[in-house]
């Protein structure tokens, strides 16, 4: 397996370790509902170094990523960045990803660790002449720091932070090193993430944490956070065999001008046949990806089986820690994809009762604050 700059950081403060997109990556240090509960209240710090960071510079960069991307890349200003996603040919995702406009003539990539190499590839072969492409995965390091308290923390250890909006970057001088720092994050709360030199990230790592305020995080309480936001996850909620319309609903996706996979992605829109729903169970039973999803009514208690049909399937479920109750994703057909409606979800071959509900299930997040 891979390892980031900061693995041996992670083994000395004791961390559960377990492989994640081939990487080598923090699951949890204190315990993955502690660790939540820091992030939701006060400040969290995730080491984020296994994600990729691909820059495309040149005078057609921009044409090139409009045809790559379903988000618009020619509106974008300097300092901005937006989500989107990267698809095939029959428009399935390859990959989501966010796209920074460094300069003029001059964007950043982040993309997911477990797509990074088929991303690359893709990318190079969708390329003009003109347009340069540097891998900078390896020489880059990426720390993200989440939660209400987090400007005031940071800015404790690093000085005066620049004044962003959300999904805005700049580059600034902090802790003797140059940055990169974004106003984004996967867990809805005020969060930065920050771009260095990976050479610098044990220096930086440390300095952060000497302010008691701020926590190790590992990718267990990441997920319960990103759960309770409603946000995809790659290789559950999004692949490469379905288009991004069932999750997204039209979100991040361009409606005028060309891009890969157009085509099938009009399509899905104009005749959805699933869609993404949140689920919220009355108890703490939670459902994990792969359990079926079923309409209402059930079976009589304890038969273990539903008499309803199969309607979906789970994407990601959890107890959910700020609710005290499980929540899930699901793949429901599109025309029972109503909030209000019961569902049943077959939980180890027994039925379980759940109401499709708004997103985000957590509304108390500070991201936008």
């Amino acid at each position: 397996m891979k390892h980031t700059p900061l693995h041996a950081e992670h083994i000395a403060l004791g961390a559960r370790m377990a492989e994640f997109g081939g990487w080598d990556m923090p699951i949890q240090y204190e315990g993955i509902l502690a660790e939540h509960q820091h992030t939701r209240t006060q400040t969290g710090l995730f080491d984020i170094c296994h994600m990729g960071e691909f820059e495309l510079s040149g005078p057609t960069a921009a044409a090139d990523l409009e045809n790559l991307l379903t988000m618009k890349i020619s509106t974008l200003a300097v300092g901005q960045c937006r989500y989107g996603f990267m698809l095939n040919d029959a428009g399935g995702v390859i990959d989501d990803l966010t796209c920074y406009r460094l300069d003029d003539e001059r964007y950043m990539l982040v993309v997911n660790a477990a797509t990074l190499d088929g991303d690359a590839e893709w990318i190079r072969a969708h390329l003009s002449p003109d347009t340069v492409f540097t891998d900078r995965s390896s020489e880059l390091a990426k720390l993200d720091v989440q939660g209400p308290q987090a400007h005031a923390d940071l800015e404790t250890v690093m000085g005066e932070l620049p004044n962003l909006g959300y999904f805005k970057a700049e580059s600034f001088q902090a802790l003797e090193t140059e940055m990169l720092v974004s106003r984004t994050g996967y867990t809805g709360e005020l969060g930065y993430e920050l771009y260095f030199p990976a050479s610098e990230a044990v220096r930086v790592w440390r300095a952060l944490l000497a302010n008691e305020n701020i926590k190790p995080i590992g990718l267990g309480a990441r997920d319960t956070l990103r759960l309770e936001m409603g946000y995809s996850l790659y290789g559950h909620e999004l692949s490469a065999e379905r288009t991004p319309v069932a999750t997204s609903r039209g979100m991040f996706i361009k409606k005028e001008g060309e891009f890969i996979g157009r085509d099938a992605v009009m399509r899905d829109l104009e005749d959805p046949a699933e869609f993404l729903v949140a689920l919220e169970f009355n108890d703490k039973r939670a459902a994990r990806a792969h359990d079926k999803v079923f309409s209402h009514p059930p079976s009589p208690e304890g038969s273990g089986a539903t008499s309803g049909l199969e309607i979906g399937v789970i994407t990601s479920g959890s107890l959910s820690p700020s609710l005290g109750k499980a929540v899930a994703l699901a793949l429901i057909q599109a025309d029972l994809a109503v909030p209000g409606t019961v569902l049943d979800v077959e939980i180890r071959g027994n039925p379980f009762p759940a109401t499709v509900v708004d997103l985000p299930f957590y509304k108390e997040g500070t991201a936008r604050g």
